[in-house]
């Protein structure tokens, strides 16, 4: 039998349709090779550190203290039944002022009724208070804007993330409560000159 001339009935030419897998896959390759040069070329700028700064030592900072004070530093404080003013006392040898922010008082307060030993230590009128105009309450990311903003503050914490990003901000000298068994609270990054204990 002789080949018909006419086109087999709904054969149709096999396009890639522009919503295939295959496409997309290979346009996000291209974008992603595009952002990894751009992010190469792009000009790293470095935070400009004081000139009262001297590599890890602070120059600007003197008795009396402001000590910023974290929520597990209070908690901690609670547990080994130290009293947080005279312990601060009784490590750096002058008058301390402990500082709280609003992002702290407002992680204690959502840490409920556990905690509300804690809640009352931070609402004490010895405490000053700092005012925080961001958005959100994460404490963490708060104490770490205002020492890099202001660096006239020790930083009270036991948290080891937190002691990790402060130990990159130059002249940001830590105070902690050392050990288990510990009852007294150690500083680190203050020159003796300071008042900072001899270990």
């Amino acid at each position: 039998m002789p080949k018909s001339k006419f086109k087999k009935f709904a054969t149709v030419k096999k396009i890639i349709s522009p919503s295939d897998p295959r496409l997309s896959s290979a346009q996000e390759k291209l974008e992603r090779q595009k952002k990894r040069q751009a992010e190469r070329l792009a000009p790293v700028e470095a935070p400009k550190v004081q000139s009262t700064m001297f590599f890890s030592h602070n120059e600007a900072l003197g008795p009396p203290y402001r000590i910023i004070v974290d929520t597990n530093f209070i908690n901690h404080s609670i547990q080994r039944k130290l009293d947080l003013v005279q312990s601060m006392m009784d490590c750096l040898l002058a008058k301390c002022t402990p500082c709280i922010s609003d992002c702290v008082l407002a992680e204690l307060e959502k840490l409920g009724p556990k905690y509300r030993i804690a809640l009352r230590i931070a609402k004490d009128p010895r405490f000053e208070r700092i005012h925080c105009m961001h958005k959100g309450t994460y404490a963490d990311d708060c104490i770490c804007n205002i020492v890099a903003k202001d660096p006239v503050y020790i930083v009270a914490t036991n948290d080891r993330d937190l002691k990790r990003r402060l130990r990159k901000i130059p002249g940001v000298p830590i105070m902690y409560i050392g050990g288990r068994t510990a009852r007294r609270y150690n500083i680190e990054r203050l020159p003796e000159a300071l008042g900072a204990p001899r270990t």
